[in-house]
């Protein structure tokens, strides 16, 4: 990683973690659309653990949770998941959520083929340059188990907010201090080499458009 990137990272972790102390529950207490589909999806699947990325305060670890799922939720703000521990603990719900300062741009913590599905919603629209972002896709793909579930919600090119960033290098943008990444449809099919894409649903949720995309860690033939 390049000096600038160390630095954007550095600065992005900083002002996240004063947007979660500053205002707790920052992005509310209802769960995603993508982790209700999600969620969906991991049960159809028999999968009962869900290993949740940039999970901030908590809100679909905890959806997760109540659902019946096992989460193992990881992200770059203390303040955040200072949040969640507290939340899970008023709901009785400590001994399915675990909790875990982990910055994406290391490895991922799991041994190889380990995890049986992962998710994440709106991380990979994230300060990340493009070989992180694809670095992140290429970590996930080795901790989860062969025919294990990847489903991920991220900020498509199509969102009219997107206007309003102000562009920089790498495809990033930036708006009131936070840098971000806008998903067009090539991008998603990029980040789909070695997976098997099994979906990639546009859809609106408040005044966002979004991209939802499940991608499945093919079995490997004997």
């Amino acid at each position: 990683m390049n000096n600038g990137h160390v630095e954007l990272a550095r600065a992005q972790q900083e002002r996240w973690e004063a947007a979660y102390a500053r205002r707790p529950q920052l992005h509310g207490v209802e769960p995603s659309a993508a982790v209700e589909w999600a969620a969906g999806a991991f049960g159809a699947a028999g999968i009962d653990d869900v290993l949740e990325l940039g999970a901030g305060h908590g809100r679909d670890a905890l959806f997760l949770a109540r659902q019946g799922f096992s989460v193992h939720a990881t992200d770059f703000s203390e303040a955040a998941l200072d949040q969640l521990r507290h939340e899970a603990q008023r709901e009785g719900l400590d001994d399915r959520v675990t909790a875990a300062l982990h910055d994406v741009r290391d490895p991922l913590p799991p041994a190889d083929a380990t995890v049986n599905a992962v998710f994440a919603n709106l991380l990979l629209n994230m300060a990340f340059s493009p070989s992180e972002l694809r670095s992140l896709v290429a970590e996930i793909h080795r901790v989860l188990c062969p025919g294990g579930l990847f489903v991920y919600a991220v900020w498509s090119t199509a969102d009219s907010c997107s206007q309003y960033w102000r562009q920089m290098e790498d495809g990033l943008a930036m708006h009131d201090g936070f840098v971000g990444r806008f998903f067009d449809e090539s991008l998603v099919t990029e980040l789909a080499e070695d997976w098997r894409l099994d979906e990639t649903t546009p859809y609106d949720e408040g005044q966002r458009r979004m991209w939802r995309v499940t991608m499945t860690k093919p079995v490997q033939e004997s």
